[in-house]
């Protein structure tokens, strides 16, 4: 495929603007460490979501949605649709405590909730655990979408794809910090989206495909366009529905959809200027993530079904990808090739929008987890500024350089999002449990996480996950793979927590007074310190919680109805639409009044 005057045009004058950017904010980005991560507390919400939609947008998702669709239809993005009740939790529940707390980083948060040696260990290790090792991972998926795009749009070698993609945007993080991020996220954004949607029009409408009414009508889409799964098909609905609406999305630990909020969305809400504003962010992300933007990456992987029905055609057409890399998710890539100059370049543009936007925020986060929560805490207790800035810089190229290598070595965007699923399965309840029960204790989280991990590795590298989960003569159905973990790993942490001492009541106290998250789950707590004269109740607060949980499922009706609805009007389902569109707006209205009872008890 070659690449255009104009297309070049694009691409430069976008990498100018950004690297611009990056330059223009590294002074002050640089000035101390709570600038260079959380760009000094002071970002307001329609700028913090618009960075979480950017953030997510990725390379690699398109790849991955394209996957699911052509392997299983529409339907089977309920294995990350589901994740919208975990973040509707977060608006409405978490974000305000979590911008309350006041921490640097979340894991910050260890040492604040829990006390002692276990509470320094557990913040030092997820540091490492979360900040180098599933952040690489993470990356890795990205930097793997990022060169399947290279090869196929560009002919580019992988290591080309790495070094080229990679090196601009290392330079433009660790200039930046979290403000450059930020401020570059915004125009990221407009471009993602802008490119995302042009591609889809465009895609649909070539001769091959044949316009929209002949999409939908095509015999290797007709089947795929189901957007709740064949009901009649136990396996199916067990799989790819009933297992992710009522497990996983509440038992998981995944980036950017963590259980009571984490991550690089924590980051964001601890910079938002105060709880309004971070819920407000959170807020506009889930709508923008869920509601309106996978529609373009669904209707392109659907014509790709016409044009490349299987893998083997999308090789024929492209010989020179590797075999190593071949697979559903190059769909994506292979189809755009067919844009015309012009609109190729902006779409080039907005891929390399939403890799840096991705790999940016995933390298600020994870290096403030190695600032903050190993180095400083560890290595170097009195670190000047300065320095943390300096550990950051270096982190964040290092952290850069082990993805790009293990990007090399991975096939496919699915592989990846189902090991990290599996391998967080079972944890999720103790990050929504910890705000609110004062029975969990460190050692909770810290078997939580070893015994998810031990469980999955021991499903998948012996000879267990076979005798338990054979298609033929297993145990349990195949399906039970991913309940089982989360049921086991469950059950390991409650014992810990019921068999290990309670945090101390200093530690408790301090907590509860702190974060007033309320809740019979404190009552104990509460009636000792009255007990004792000591007083952690602030009185003018009201337990927002139910009210929350009222607001979190008016929310997912809100956006689940906008998404559904969206997909019946492009399928030309105008009744099924109309409704939906109704409900929305009803389920909005009624979201409106119960949002602002519920300001009325933001202090």
């Amino acid at each position: 495929m070659e690449l255009s005057g104009l297309d070049y045009g694009f691409i430069i004058i976008f990498f100018s603007i950004v690297l611009g950017i990056g330059i223009y904010v590294s002074k002050k980005s640089g000035k101390n460490s709570t600038e260079f991560f959380l760009s000094g507390r002071t970002m307001p919400w329609w700028l913090l979501g618009l960075s979480m939609v950017a953030t997510t947008f990725s390379t690699d998702t398109p790849n991955l949605v394209t996957d699911i669709v052509r392997t299983t239809g529409v339907s089977g993005n309920w294995v990350w649709w589901c994740f919208l009740l975990t973040g509707m939790l977060t608006v409405f529940v978490y974000a305000k405590l979590w911008r309350k707390s006041n921490v640097n980083t979340d894991l910050e948060f260890y040492e604040m909730r829990y006390g002692g040696k276990p509470a320094s260990f557990l913040r030092k290790f997820r540091s490492i655990y979360l900040g180098a090792l599933f952040n690489i991972i993470t990356m890795a998926s990205v930097t793997l979408a990022a060169i399947k795009i290279g090869g196929i749009m560009l002919g580019l070698e992988p290591w080309e794809t790495v070094v080229g993609a990679g090196l601009i945007t290392v330079v433009f993080s660790a200039l930046g910090g979290f403000k450059g991020v930020v401020y570059t996220d915004f125009l990221l954004f407009f471009v993602a989206m802008g490119g995302a949607v042009g591609a889809a029009y465009y895609l649909v409408n070539i001769p091959e495909v044949g316009g929209l009414e002949a999409l939908m009508a095509n015999e290797n889409v007709s089947d795929k366009l189901n957007i709740l799964p064949d009901f009649d098909n136990t396996e199916v609905l067990v799989t790819l529905f009933i297992i992710p609406i009522a497990v996983q999305w509440w038992s998981s630990w995944y980036p950017g959809a963590e259980p009571g909020g984490g991550g690089y969305i924590a980051q964001r809400m601890l910079a938002a200027k105060d709880e309004n504003h971070a819920i407000g962010a959170t807020f506009f992300f889930n709508i923008m993530h869920y509601a309106l933007r996978p529609w373009p990456w669904i209707l392109v992987a659907l014509a790709s079904l016409v044009v490349y029905p299987d893998i083997a055609s999308i090789h024929e057409a492209f010989p020179n990808v590797a075999e190593s890399k071949l697979g559903h998710d190059l769909a994506y890539s292979a189809m755009l090739t067919k844009l015309p100059s012009g609109l190729l370049g902006v779409v080039l543009a907005s891929l390399i929008a939403a890799y840096m936007s991705t790999i940016s925020t995933q390298l600020n986060w994870g290096s403030s987890y190695i600032v903050f929560d190993f180095y400083k805490l560890q290595i170097n207790p009195n670190a000047t500024e300065k320095q943390m800035v300096a550990v950051g810089r270096i982190s964040t190229v290092a952290l850069m350089v082990l993805s790009a290598l293990l990007a090399l070595t991975l096939q496919n965007a699915f592989e990846v999002f189902d090991l990290l699923v599996t391998f967080g399965a079972g944890t999720g309840l103790v990050f929504i449990l910890r705000w609110f029960w004062w029975r969990i204790n460190s050692w909770s989280e810290i078997t939580a996480m070893f015994a998810s991990g031990i469980i999955s590795i021991l499903l998948v590298k012996t000879s267990l996950g076979d005798y338990l989960f054979a298609a033929e003569t297993g145990v349990f159905p195949e399906w039970a793979n991913y309940p089982f973990v989360v049921v086991v790993t469950t059950a390991i942490w409650m014992l810990v927590t019921l068999l290990t001492p309670p945090e101390s009541d200093k530690t408790l106290r301090t907590f509860y007074k702190k974060i007033q998250p309320g809740g019979p789950g404190w009552s104990k707590v509460i009636d000792k310190a009255a007990t004792d004269n000591v007083e952690i109740v602030n009185k003018n607060e009201k337990w927002s919680v139910p009210s929350g949980i009222s607001a979190m499922i008016l929310g997912c009706i809100l956006i689940y109805s906008i998404m559904f609805a969206t997909g019946y009007w492009i399928y030309g389902k105008t009744m099924q639409a109309a409704i939906l569109t109704s409900v929305a707006l009803i389920s909005g209205v009624l979201l409106s009044k119960v949002w602002a009872r519920m300001k009325e008890h933001i202090l």
